[in-house]
């Protein structure tokens, strides 16, 4: 993405300021967020087998929350559980009252309303565009797919499981409450301590507490081991767009005849980076933010999603906007010329720079003048060398030059936007398909 602000507005202040805020943003938000969560299911689960399949994830996610919606009576009974849950240890407050009767209304009203809904309905549109439309890490898997058809249908797929979390965490994190009222809605500091470690609550246990009493032995091991995959999974992509945008759009900056090898070790010494910086920051989310993790994760987004949102949405749909115009820092100066535009090939500055390991032929085609000769044989390296240069990703064989006609076709197959009818129609019957059920959904809940 900051790669396409460059070639929409040519200048490299806004590439620099998107990439750095990135890779800030994935630190402070994704990937401790992610290493928390993990460490919640860790702790209270100490001891059991995490390495199970995943295949059936949203299966025994449905037997476990149909499980839990037997135990409160289902819809009603957890609505009527829900009002009722009140915790042995109580505390004098006067500002305690029964929930408000718009309590279990996703609309609610744009003054008294804890969450109004024009805040619903424009705040979280504004955010939902960052980071669903123009975020590197979601991005980045549309870019990978194997045509058009398979990005679409993976955006509509994506569509309808973002459908199951009202399902599968929210009305879970209901039951939780209703069921176990002195755990997870505990409110001495003490015993909230005692419980989760926390002072402040333990509404960050609501889930894995859910799931370590309710579930039996076998589905509990296996529903662990499925958030403990999902949680990798997800910190593997962000640890991939993290290194990419640190190795292209920063450390390039500093190093503009990096090669490609050099760009890969980079990256990977970047991950350990993060991994580092993140885990010294769970601690911190732990103990601030009222122990309310999903409202730290969005507080921190939110104030930084309308100038990226109006950016990106202005740089697609006006033409008239700048560089100048749509410049979000200031600390950097525009160069009339980007030697970054310039690109380095392998070979072109003499023969004599080119290694003994490497091909034959030149950037221009022309032959070594060292090849036919004998070349000594390369020294044999130890396991730990080749370990090392596996880690690195430097244990590869040079890949062969590819011919002007096979540069084109390749370009042309990663290009196209040719669909196949067939899946074309039915990409497009899923998505009106999807938009009806959101629509019920909402007339519904709301």
């Amino acid at each position: 993405m900051p790669q396409y602000l460059k070639k929409r507005f040519g200048g490299q202040r806004i590439q620099v300021y998107m990439s750095v805020l990135s890779l800030i943003l994935y630190i402070f938000t994704k990937i401790s967020t992610d290493i928390f969560s993990g460490a919640l299911f860790i702790q209270m689960a100490l001891g059991w087998n995490l390495y199970l399949s995943t295949v059936i994830l949203l299966v025994v996610t449905a037997v476990y929350t149909i499980t839990g919606f037997q135990e409160v009576g289902w819809y009603t009974g957890l609505e009527q559980r829900y009002r009722q849950a009140i915790p042995n240890v109580t505390v004098p407050n006067t500002t305690c009252h029964l929930p408000k009767p718009d309590a279990f209304h996703m609309l609610r009203d744009p003054v008294s309303g804890d969450i109004p809904w024009p805040g619903l309905i424009f705040g979280l549109t504004v955010l939902a565009t960052w980071c669903w439309c123009t975020d590197q890490v979601i991005v980045q898997r549309s870019l990978s797919a194997k045509s058009l058809s398979h990005a679409k249908g993976g955006s509509v797929l994506g569509g309808y499981l973002k459908i199951l979390p009202m399902f599968f965490i929210v009305m879970p994190g209901m039951i939780s409450r209703a069921l176990y009222p002195d755990e997870v809605g505990c409110v001495d500091p003490d015993i909230c301590q005692r419980i989760c470690g926390a002072r402040v609550g333990c509404s960050n246990i609501a889930y894995p507490k859910l799931v370590m009493a309710l579930m039996p032995v076998g589905l509990r091991g296996l529903m662990i081991a499925v958030i403990m995959a999902a949680l990798m999974s997800s910190l593997t992509s962000i640890f991939n767009s993290s290194s990419t945008l640190f190795a292209i759009d920063v450390w390039q900056r500093f190093r503009r005849q990096a090669t490609e090898q050099e760009l890969m070790v980079v990256g990977r010494v970047f991950v350990v980076f993060l991994v580092v910086i993140s885990i010294l920051w769970v601690p911190i989310i732990q103990i601030s933010n009222s122990g309310q993790l999903f409202d730290y994760i969005q507080s921190v987004t939110s104030y930084l999603a309308p100038p990226i949102t109006a950016l990106f949405l202005l740089a697609i749909f006006c033409k008239r906007v700048t560089e100048p115009l749509a410049r979000l820092t200031w600390w950097t100066r525009h160069r009339p010329h980007s030697e970054l535009e310039k690109e380095v090939q392998e070979g072109t500055a003499g023969t004599a720079d080119v290694p003994s390991g490497e091909g034959p032929t030149g950037a221009g085609g022309t032959e070594n003048p060292r090849h036919g000769q004998e070349q000594p044989a390369a020294p044999r390296r130890s396991w730990g060398q080749l370990l090392w240069g596996w880690l690195c990703g430097l244990s590869r064989a040079p890949e062969r030059a590819l011919s002007p006609a096979e540069k084109a076709a390749l370009e042309q197959k990663l290009t196209s936007i040719e669909e196949e009818p067939l899946w074309r129609s039915v990409c497009n019957v899923n998505a009106i398909l999807l938009l009806a059920v959101n629509i019920f959904l909402w007339g519904y809940f709301a």
